[in-house]
């Protein structure tokens, strides 16, 4: 054999063997689902159900803004338990958005968090184990009704873009204080 093919050989099965070597030390990075927070998160405690009248006041403010906008929306107020307490379908809004609204507010009161978190764990954070979870919906458009820093139900919106399903439902969360 040639001196010339044994160095050959020689920085082949180097490279090979080690960079393989190198390979089986890297540690994979760190599991961020790992990591366990100090506190509860999203730890709001449920109070009173919102009352008929509150609701109306919350969807009255939705509506208002989804018609500045010229935004035909669905828009579901729920209690602290997740249970419809007032609708309002706007003319020529999507019909498939009536159950959606719904979803959202659900998810938003059941969940104790803006249904947004769901998007981003899906969308942003590539945690796509979220959407099977019972009772989520991945899209923004559902938050919390929270009064006194207790959660008395929840506001869902549907029928445009998240984004505006989402302007639209924080003007009637605005409402509760």
């Amino acid at each position: 054999m040639s001196s010339k093919l044994i160095m050959v050989l020689a920085i082949f099965f180097t490279a090979l063997f080690g960079s393989a070597a190198s390979r089986s030390q890297d540690l994979p990075p760190p599991n961020p689902l790992d990591t366990v927070p100090d506190k509860m998160p999203f730890d709001v405690p449920y109070g009173t159900p919102i009352l008929l009248d509150h609701a109306q006041v919350a969807i009255a403010a939705a509506l208002a803004e989804a018609k500045k906008h010229d935004w035909k929306m669905n828009i579901a107020v729920v209690d602290s338990g997740g249970n419809l307490v007032a609708f309002q379908r706007m003319d020529g809004a999507q019909l498939a958005s009536i159950q959606i609204a719904e979803h959202k507010a659900r998810a938003a009161a059941t969940f104790r968090r803006e249904t947004k978190v769901f998007e981003n764990a899906l969308q942003v954070d590539n945690r796509p184990y979220v959407a099977t979870l019972d009772g989520v919906i991945t899209s923004r458009g559902g938050i919390p009704l929270i009064e006194g820093g207790k959660i008395i139900g929840a506001i869902g919106c549907s029928g445009g873009t998240g984004s505006q399903d989402e302007i639209v439902c924080k003007a009637g969360a605005g409402t509760v204080k």
